[in-house]
């Protein structure tokens, strides 16, 4: 996100970054006007979280498996997450100076769904900058058609082309996703309803995008239906290159021997 806000300031735009106090790649920020909240985690909480996370990559799971431990960890993630909004959004110094601004839009990741309070609130249009939000909710809310018989779920590992008990498999897990998201994303919809005085739902928050700024491609993807207002951006991520040194090098000739060898 950060390559896409430098660009945004140098043509000219002020930007308003609404940050934890605790956190890790907000540094340099001399081009932006920095406000700060606090939040209910340490550093060292987030870098274990974020070393276990990575090592659970390496462990052979089922899909089940792999649901419910990304479930466990998420309503971890969730009740921090939920907290921290809520020191955000009654934080009426840091509200009222976000108020006075004349914003033109937000830039917000939108998988803890925090942002879009706020933008609903100040009445702005929104834009998502984003992986995938959890549990196929963007594509509800965004409108795609999804249908689980032809589209994989996450964690799968399935291919577009099912065999008729992949196919139940996949539908069954889609009814599973949809009580998980119910769960994880049912804590913010309060906090809106809250904050917001009125009924607010999930799907009501993800629906606020005017603009989702997709960061994956067809490379890496099954293709699937999007919307026109759904913008794939996957190479913003390899805009600063650094070279590999030995070890990594070493590692990548050894990658595409292997794959040659199973060719």
């Amino acid at each position: 996100m950060r390559n896409l806000v430098e660009e945004l300031s140098h043509r000219g735009h002020e930007i308003v970054v609404v940050v934890p106090d605790t956190n890790f790649h907000f540094k340099n920020l001399d081009l932006f006007t920095v406000r700060t909240f606090s939040a209910p985690y340490t550093k060292e909480y987030i870098e274990l979280m974020i070393k276990d996370y990575t090592d659970s990559v390496f462990v052979e799971r089922t899909a089940l498996q792999k649901a419910m431990y990304m479930y466990d960890r998420m309503m971890n993630l969730t009740n921090f997450c939920v907290v921290a909004c809520q020191n955000l959004l009654y934080n009426e110094t840091l509200i009222n100076d976000l108020e006075t601004r004349k914003f033109d839009a937000m830039l917000t990741d939108p998988v803890f769904p925090c942002g879009e309070i706020i933008s609903e609130h100040l009445s702005i249009p929104t834009v998502f900058f984003m992986r995938a939000a959890l549990f196929g909710v963007h594509q509800e809310a965004s409108q795609s058609p999804s249908p689980p018989s032809y589209v994989p779920r996450f964690f799968t590992g399935y291919s577009d082309h099912m065999t008729f008990k992949e196919r139940m498999k996949n539908i069954l897990l889609r009814y599973a996703e949809l009580i998980m998201c119910h769960f994880v994303y049912t804590p913010f919809a309060q906090l809106a309803s809250n904050f917001l005085h009125r009924e607010v739902t999930a799907v009501d928050l993800f629906s606020r995008a005017s603009i989702w700024l997709l960061r994956h491609d067809f490379v890496f993807e099954f293709p699937g239906p999007f919307m026109p207002n759904m913008v794939f951006i996957g190479g913003i991520n390899c805009a600063k290159k650094k070279h590999l040194n030995q070890v990594e090098t070493m590692g990548v000739e050894l990658l595409f021997a292997s794959l040659n060898l199973e060719m």
